[in-house]
């Protein structure tokens, strides 16, 4: 399991410009005038894990296969989307099937950059995404309610719960406040996901900045932190000018480019770690002489179900899991060290996967 998420902005805030990086395409057209992305494009990554490389070499992997990220590179937002004004329409069909949303944030200034509203403010421009996309949920949390009348009378379970956690939705929309700030139980969960509320999808604001300015970010990229803080979102510093030269660049000419810059990584590493806190995703990994191999589940995920990222009848006939810390398994020399020292542990349906297990399922075929 990777997951998805969708690069939003208002227009020529430099959306595209990191897509090409991140993707490492030149399939977003990034120009200097609104609507250039029309269509929302679509672009995998794999996720960098030195650990991956670690565990092939023990184990004598003939490949290598890290887990993917999905960007989606989405149509500029302008005041009115929730209308339909320029791509509102296309934009909030698109950001619905995404896990979680990177906001990008000019926080650059540039006279040869237009930008829409003829002023930079990250934080004004955070507002008006988020305020078009609140409009555009109460809207269908309104329709959806008017829709749900005849279940409810008539007792259907399903549709209570649903028209009870849409009041719950529109309370806080008519107050101002995204859907993501309504306190979901674990029971409701399921069910809350399937509404696909714009504004419950998490957020990571990402703030743009000059090639200069990209260690250390600056006053604009301090105020957007100030704000994510205060809206429980993520936010980081990225120049999508040094990711879009890092493309460029050998692994070799890449790092000696970013000490130069005083960096330490890409901003492609910090966006997708970002991505997984946001989410609360991790890795583990299956090994053999054939592949090494990454595997992303949520944090809290079981044995059988984390086998079923795999394959759905590793799930369905689970028996057992032989489990080794990925810490262990490198200090050991591999899967005969760890069983050797005892480290090598069997696990069964309970057990919660950790972040780095080294994991050999056992099932009935």
């Amino acid at each position: 399991m990777g997951f998805k998420m969708g690069i939003v902005g208002l227009p020529n805030v430099g959306k595209s410009t990191l897509f090409n990086a991140l993707t490492r395409t030149a399939a977003a057209q990034a120009a200097n005038f609104p609507f250039c992305t029309i269509e929302p494009n679509v672009g995998e990554v794999a996720v960098p894990d030195a650990r991956l490389a670690a565990l092939a070499e023990i184990a004598k992997s003939k490949q290598i296969v890290p887990t993917r990220m999905t960007f989606v590179d989405i149509a500029g937002l302008v005041k009115g989307a929730s209308k339909g004004e320029g791509l509102g329409n296309q934009f909030l069909a698109n950001i619905r099937e995404c896990d979680a949303v990177a906001h990008v944030l000019r926080c650059f200034e540039d006279d040869d950059v237009t930008h829409v509203e003829g002023r930079v403010d990250p934080v004004a421009d955070a507002a008006t995404i988020e305020t078009e996309l609140m409009l555009a949920d109460l809207e269908s949390v309104e329709k959806r309610l008017q829709g749900l009348v005849r279940k409810v009378r008539g007792g259907d379970k399903e549709a209570v719960q649903q028209e009870r956690l849409l009041k719950d939705a529109q309370a806080a929309l008519a107050e101002g406040r995204p859907a993501r700030t309504v306190t979901v139980s674990e029971e409701d969960a399921k069910a809350w996901r399937m509404l696909q509320l714009l504004t419950a999808k998490p957020i990571l604001y990402v703030c743009n900045v000059a090639e200069d300015e990209a260690a250390e970010g600056n006053a604009l990229s301090a105020r957007v932190a100030e704000m994510a803080e205060a809206d429980g979102a993520g936010s980081i510093v990225i120049s999508a000018q040094i990711e879009e030269e890092l493309a460029q660049l050998s692994p070799e000419e890449a790092a000696e480019f970013l000490a130069e810059l005083g960096l330490e990584e890409a901003g492609l590493d910090r966006l997708i770690r970002a991505g997984y806190a946001l989410l609360g995703l991790q890795t583990y990994f299956t090994v053999g002489p054939k592949e090494a191999r990454a595997w992303t589940i949520p944090e809290g995920t079981k044995a059988p179900q984390a086998a079923g990222v795999i394959h759905g009848d590793f799930e369905r006939g689970f028996i057992r899991a032989e489990t080794t810390a990925y810490k262990d398994y490198v200090a050991l020399g591999g899967e005969a060290g760890a069983k050797e020292a005892g480290k090598m542990r069997v696990e069964g349906k309970a057990y919660e996967v950790k972040d780095g297990d080294v994991l050999h399922f056992l099932f009935n075929a």
